[in-house]
């Protein structure tokens, strides 16, 4: 996927002004248009018009996008971060994470990785119904990153979110704010975590929106988490697994368990502790996945004992790939 410069399909600043980008885009909208220009490669270059302009109108997408910075240049091969939403707090839309949905028009591989396919919806989930001149606020959103430790024992945080925001010239920037938030016991990835009445302010006497916060965990060096499953690595000695032993399991909450692992275990077997993974009315299970760790050979005595080690057996790893 190619990374797609919109300030430079529209001729314009970075810092650019919502005029400007209106004015750019017009200009450029005439010049391309299919029924004015029939050259070759003037209806695609419209359309890369269309899409920028979709994006740089847009206070939300055009926020987000900003996020990458400055760096990235046109045609360079692109995917998005990991996570390059985290705390980016948008109104309710259409579309894959928010930012307003899609627009009236062919997308790029690079528009819908960022904002989803489809056309923009208006309004918020259940929200901004009209009684008189009261309307309900935007409900609002933002992805949030948890430590698994707290999906297994609760906890309280102060997270910081960023909005989008313009100000009177046009210029788009963001603004923090900061928010106490209990994580109940037992979350998961993908689920939202609702906070009523901290979305959009209502008009007359309709109420604010809510904030919900979609729940993920940051990366872990020791633990991957499928649902409410957990899955961790336990490497093992070459005798510790040809012959047995017990060895002591971390687990997220905190605490250790003992494990026995079996005579004659093999790298990548999974073992299974019921119950030891994410909270719930039923929990998720722990897995135990072994690895052999071979202890490197520096010395004479450490070689030594790998030549012994090759001349009591009888072993060869690569039998099954004789033809």
């Amino acid at each position: 996927m190619k990374f797609r410069d919109y300030y430079e399909t529209l001729g314009v600043a970075r810092s650019a002004t919502e005029a400007e980008i209106k004015s750019a885009y017009r200009k450029l909208a005439r010049k391309y248009h299919p029924d004015v220009n029939k050259e070759s490669g003037a209806e695609e270059q419209f359309k890369a018009i269309g899409e920028a302009y979709a994006v740089l109108k847009d206070t939300e997408k055009r926020a987000a996008y900003d996020r990458f910075g400055e760096n990235w240049k046109n045609g360079q091969d692109f995917t998005p971060p990991p996570n390059w939403n985290e705390g980016f707090e948008y109104a309710d839309g259409g579309g894959h994470g928010g930012y307003g949905g899609g627009f009236d028009g062919d997308q790029s591989e690079f528009f819908e990785s960022l904002f989803g396919r489809g056309r923009h919806r208006q309004g918020g989930r259940g929200g901004n119904a009209r009684q008189g001149m009261n309307f309900k606020g935007q409900d609002h959103h933002a992805k949030i990153l948890i430590d698994l430790a707290d999906a297994y024992n609760g906890a309280k945080r102060t997270i910081a979110l960023h909005m989008p925001t313009q100000d009177a010239q046009g210029h788009v920037s963001t603004q923090e704010r900061k928010l106490d938030v209990s994580i109940p016991k037992g979350i998961k990835a993908g689920q939202n975590l609702r906070l009523s009445g901290q979305g959009g302010p209502g008009m007359g006497e309709g109420g604010p929106g809510d904030l919900y916060l979609e729940i993920d965990f940051h990366p872990s060096a020791i633990y991957r988490v499928e649902g409410k499953d957990v899955y961790v690595d336990i490497p093992l000695a070459p005798w510790e697994a040809a012959l047995g032993t017990t060895v002591n399991v971390p687990t997220p909450a905190g605490s250790t368990l003992e494990l026995k692992i079996p005579a004659g275990t093999v790298a990548g077997r999974k073992m299974r502790l019921k119950g030891k993974g994410i909270p719930s009315a039923e929990a998720g299970d722990l897995y135990v996945i072994p690895t052999i760790a071979l202890p490197p050979a520096q010395t004479d005595a450490e070689k030594e004992a790998y030549q012994q080690f090759e001349k009591a057996f009888d072993f060869n790893p690569r039998t099954h790939l004789k033809g």
